[in-house]
């Protein structure tokens, strides 16, 4: 299997990276990692994660107990999966600025990219051919590539800019898929809503993860 791109950009809603994350590499996936200098606040102000870009450890995301909210008790086999993942060195960071990194090249073969939670401001850039940092550089590659390009904003309400930003994207082939949770799962917490984003997320990739009961079940 080809790696997976994850891009985590400065929109509130970094939960749903870091789960994502989760998930994909107790998935057995190798996942190709980029976070935006935007998202070390909301990293720091959301799940009391302190991150440091130039010398990142992933550990730094795995630690986080500073939730504004009551999450659920920390599963035992998700951390020896996601142990044994870093171990095997499945998952690979990418300073933000290291525009010489494989991902930035249409030559990097992947399965997917996905930037989630995805600021207003990446948006804006991706749907305008900005390549300012390595997000918007992976993005554009898999763009032009015709490879799959998932989009998770979350922000509301949305300006018509923000809405013709995402029009433009859809039209050039990326999947828009706002951080909207449903609730004919009978969510129980928070984190219950998380997955439903995450496990759409991960049907768009095709990565099997059952974090929700399906409409019908």
């Amino acid at each position: 299997m080809k790696p997976i791109i994850l891009a985590i950009s400065g929109a509130s809603g970094s939960v749903y990276g870091v789960r994502l994350l989760e998930v994909l590499l107790a998935a057995g996936r190798e996942v190709h990692l980029v976070i935006s200098s935007a998202a070390v606040q909301v990293f720091r102000e959301e799940l009391g994660i302190e991150i440091d870009l130039k010398n990142f450890e992933p550990q730094q995301l795995f630690r986080g107990e500073g939730a504004t909210w009551e999450r659920r008790p920390r599963d035992p086999e998700l951390d020896r999966a996601i142990e044994e993942a870093l171990t095997a060195e499945r998952l690979q960071y990418h300073f933000i600025q290291n525009f010489a990194a494989g991902i930035a090249s249409g030559s990097f073969r992947t399965e997917g990219m996905v930037i989630c939670p995805c600021s207003m401001g990446t948006l804006g850039s991706l749907a305008n051919g900005l390549c300012s940092n390595l997000i918007h550089r992976a993005a554009s590659v898999h763009l032009k590539e015709r490879r799959k390009l998932i989009v998770v904003p979350r922000e509301t309400p949305l300006s018509g800019i923000q809405l013709g930003n995402m029009k433009t994207l859809a039209d050039a082939g990326a999947v828009i898929l706002p951080a909207m949770p449903g609730f004919y799962h009978e969510p129980q917490s928070i984190d219950d809503l998380v997955d439903f984003v995450v496990g759409r997320v991960c049907d768009q990739l095709e990565v099997d993860a059952e974090l929700i009961k399906r409409w019908g079940e």
